[in-house]
């Protein structure tokens, strides 16, 4: 008889069934949604750091937290993969909505033709002193990206049509982010000794400085004239980011036939690298319907709060990935190479601006 209550009581007062532990991709989302609103806190804290700027070095904070770090490492790392690869394309997609083809013709084929300069003078010439430099990987083909195009989100396209290694686009990512950061400091300082008005510095700024949000944060200081040359001119470049990545994507695919032995381009493991990745065509579709004009005002203003957040989630993913240790073997090489390349973007801007204003 006690028996049967004893086992009654212990029944009655089993624990509920706890809910399943988070798997999959969750758990490193959800790390990635507190890094994005911590991001949007230090923006609103310091308008000077972009959210994108400080997401990227929230994720590398968090990767060598001790607290933090086994989790970043461990059940959080799938989670923060996707964000690092698929946020970063739907982020991408997005981006064309800020790119009319109206605004940039307007600039005029003189201003054309500077951006095409700069950014091929600047590409070219990062891609060879990486190679010279001798680093690993991917890396002078994605710091070469981000210098030349737009940042972080050039570097996040770029790798995905080449196949690139986490750790190559997280270092790439980190360098660019801190001489874009740096760069927010430096040219304003540098306006009036170089004897650029309002109109040259904001298109010194465009043609030179890496991510837009460090645009906007560079150029906001030399007055609203400045502002809206630096904004035209780098969404000029932005607009480039679909015909390099395509050519990225040819480049793999010829590497891909040779290594196979096969005229078909396709590689070992079968597959065959796209021409124009899906989210690029998405890119350009969204730039067609921004010029369309049909979308309201507040889509826009909705699509670009959207972009900002999934880009920010993207490079939180890909900051958490950074291995300071490997960096520090590399570091004295890949600085080097930022500092280099920041040289030639700087110069060749600045030359293209005196030549065209």
């Amino acid at each position: 008889m006690s028996g049967g209550v004893a086992l009654s009581l212990r029944q009655r007062t089993a624990p509920t069934r706890s809910l399943p532990p988070l798997r999959g991709d969750a758990p490193g989302l959800l790390l990635a949604a507190a890094g994005v609103a911590a991001a949007i806190a230090v923006h609103a804290a310091v308008p000077a750091v972009p959210e994108l700027t400080a997401a990227v070095v929230l994720g590398m904070a968090a990767a060598h937290l001790p607290g933090l770090r086994p989790v970043v490492r461990g059940v959080a790392r799938p989670g923060l993969s996707m964000a690092g690869k698929r946020l970063m394309r739907l982020g991408i997609v997005l981006l064309g909505l800020k790119l009319s083809l109206d605004d940039v013709l307007g600039l005029g084929w003189a201003t054309v033709a500077m951006v095409l300069t700069v950014v091929a003078a600047t590409f070219a010439g990062t891609m060879w002193l990486g190679r010279r430099l001798g680093l690993p990987g991917d890396q002078p083909l994605l710091v070469a990206t981000g210098y030349s195009i737009c940042g972080a989100s050039a570097i996040g396209a770029v790798s995905q049509a080449a196949g690139s290694e986490e750790e190559d686009v997280a270092s790439s990512v980190a360098l660019v982010t801190l001489c874009g950061t740096l760069a927010i400091a430096v040219l304003p300082l540098l306006q009036h000794p170089l004897g650029l008005d309002e109109v040259g510095f904001g298109r010194w700024v465009g043609a030179s400085v890496h991510d837009v949000g460090q645009v906007v944060a560079t150029a906001q200081t030399g007055g609203a004239g400045a502002l809206r040359e630096a904004v035209l001119v780098k969404l000029m470049r932005v607009a480039l980011l679909a015909p390099l990545v395509a050519g990225v994507a040819v480049m793999v695919r010829r590497n891909a036939r040779g290594a196979a032995g096969t005229g078909d381009g396709v590689s070992p493991s079968g597959s065959r690298p796209a021409i124009l990745p899906l989210f690029v065509a998405g890119f350009l579709a969204m730039i067609a319907l921004r010029t369309t004009g049909v979308l309201p005002e507040r889509a826009l203003t909705l699509a670009g709060n959207a972009q900002e957040l999934l880009l920010a989630a993207a490079l939180f993913g890909l900051g958490s990935a950074v291995h300071l240790p490997t960096m520090v073997r590399t570091g004295g090489r890949i600085a080097l190479l930022g500092l280099g390349s920041w040289v030639v973007v700087a110069g060749v801007s600045y030359a293209g601006v005196l030549l065209t204003t």
